[in-house]
């Protein structure tokens, strides 16, 4: 079996444990990008974790080895009939192990979670740089869906001034 290719990945929830490795997949380029939170800060965080009905995150183990991660949120809804929904989050693979199965096992999984839950639909957002992992998403059965908007926010809950583009330097400036 190649190295790239899946073997017995299973899925579980995270444990305190499991921090370390998650947060080193986190670190990658593309995700935190290099950045960390702090171990403590990540520990009270995944502690908040218990406190939400329904909001696990997950890790996809390989060989004792924590190869993939991700978020998966259940929400109650009042539309919809009633019907729950959930949310993925933080979807991020062992970049070894990208290409080899790992993130379709990851998202079948959080499917099958969703379904079992009775939601209605399993969203996600994505980069719109991330071309590859759209592609992915699109062959599992995700489909592009209306528009996705975010706004950054002050501390005092206002929008965030986006940055000012910088000026292309004039020919003149650089000779």
């Amino acid at each position: 079996m190649s190295p790239l290719a899946t073997s017995a990945i299973t899925m579980r929830p995270a444990t305190e444990d499991d921090l370390p490795a998650v947060l080193a997949l986190y670190a990658q380029p593309g995700m935190d990008d290099g950045k960390t939170l702090p171990m403590a800060e990540a520990r009270a965080l995944f502690a908040r974790f218990a406190r939400y009905p329904d909001y696990v995150l997950y890790v996809a183990e390989d060989a004792g080895a924590v190869v993939g991660t991700l978020a998966l949120l259940i929400m109650d809804n009042l539309g919809h009939l009633g019907a729950p929904s959930a949310i993925v989050e933080d979807v991020v693979v062992d970049p070894a192990r990208q290409g080899g199965g790992v993130g379709g096992v990851m998202m079948r999984f959080a499917m099958r979670k969703a379904a079992e839950k009775g939601c209605y639909k399993l969203v996600l957002s994505s980069n719109a740089k991330r071309v590859r992992a759209h592609e992915f998403y699109e062959k599992l059965g995700f489909r592009r869906h209306g528009v996705s908007l975010h706004v950054d926010l002050t501390p005092a809950g206002e929008a965030m001034p986006e940055p000012s583009p910088i000026a292309p330097l004039s020919t003149e400036a650089a000779q």
